[in-house]
C-alpha cells in the first residue's frame, strides 16, 4: 500500500469532524470518499495532505508517517487539487511548470521542462501552452490544475470534488483524466465526490463516511443501496445501463 491511514481523528474545538479513520489505498487504485454534506469528506483530504493536523492517529505514504516529514517532502509525494482556486494573468506552460517547486533546487532544469512537456502532451494541453488561465473555461481550468499536480511526479493524487461546477461533458474529461493517470503513472488517487453515478464509473475502491467514522471501505461490494441508503438518508436501487451500473433515488411521497 502507498497510503495507510489508521485512528486518525480531529476537531475543530470540542466539535468531533472525523473519529477512528481507517483505510489503505494501492497504487493504480482510485478512491472515491463519498457521505453527505459535512461529513468531514474536505477535513480528511486537508488531513492526508497535513494541512491540518489531527489529534490522533497515524498517516503512512509508503514507509513515511507524513508528520515526520517536511512541508516540502509531502509535496513531492502528494499532489493536491483543492476545490477552490484561483486564475489570473499565468499561462498554462508556467502554470503547470509551478508544479515542480518542490524538486527544484536553484533554477528550472531540463528534467523540468521535459516533465511539464510531457504532462501537458498526455493530458492535450500542448496548445494551450501560452494561453492565460483567465482566457480559460472551467474544465480547461481544471485540466490544468490537475497537470500541475502531475507534474509533482506524486505517488499519491488528492483531489477534493474536481468535477464541481463542470458541465458533463467536462465532468466525464476530467475524470477520464484522473483515470488514465492513475493507471499509465501507476499512482494512487484519493477523491471527494459527490456524484454517486460518476464515483461508480471510475473508481475502484469507496470510503463511505457517515457521522464522523467510516461506515463502509471496499470495492462495489460495499456500494449496496442497504449501505446507500443508511449513508445518505435515502432510498435508493442499483439497476445497470449495459455495463454501467447506475443508482436511482426514490423520494417518499414524490416523484
Amino acid at each position: 500500500m502507498i497510503l495507510a491511514v489508521d485512528g486518525v481523528e480531529f476537531s475543530y474545538n470540542s466539535h468531533a469532524v472525523l473519529r477512528d479513520i481507517k483505510f489503505a489505498v494501492a497504487r493504480g487504485e482510485f478512491l472515491a470518499i463519498l457521505g453527505n454534506n459535512g461529513a468531514g469528506k474536505s477535513t480528511l483530504l486537508k488531513c492526508l495532505n497535513k494541512i491540518l493536523k489531527p489529534r490522533r492517529g497515524t498517516i503512512m505514504i509508503e514507509k513515511d508517517n507524513i508528520f515526520n516529514l517536511s512541508r516540502l517532502e509531502v509535496a513531492r509525494k502528494m499532489g493536491y487539487v483543492a476545490q477552490r482556486y484561483e486564475s489570473g494573468r499565468v499561462t498554462v506552460f508556467d502554470a503547470v511548470l509551478l508544479g515542480r517547486k518542490p524538486h527544484i533546487k536553484w533554477d528550472v532544469s531540463p528534467r523540468d521542462l521535459e516533465v511539464v512537456q510531457r504532462v501537458l502532451r498526455v493530458l492535450d494541453l500542448e496548445g494551450f501552452s501560452l494561453r492565460y488561465l483567465d482566457e480559460l473555461s472551467g474544465g480547461e481550468l481544471q485540466k490544468v490544475i490537475i497537470a500541475r499536480a502531475l507534474a509533482q511526479e506524486p505517488g499519491v493524487l488528492l483531489l477534493d470534488e474536481p468535477t464541481s461546477n463542470l458541465d458533463l461533458k467536462n465532468q466525464l474529461e476530467v475524470l477520464k483524466t484522473i483515470k488514465g493517470a492513475v493507471r499509465e503513472q501507476n499512482l494512487a488517487a484519493v477523491v471527494v465526490m459527490h456524484d454517486l453515478n460518476l464515483a461508480l464509473r471510475f473508481a475502484d475502491k469507496f470510503l463511505l463516511l457517515k457521522n464522523s467514522t467510516v461506515f463502509a471501505c471496499g470495492g462495489m461490494e460495499i456500494m449496496t443501496p442497504e449501505n446507500l441508503t443508511s449513508v445518505y438518508g435515502v432510498p435508493v436501487t442499483l439497476a445497470r445501463m449495459g455495463p454501467i451500473p447506475v443508482i436511482v433515488p426514490f423520494i417518499p411521497g414524490g416523484p
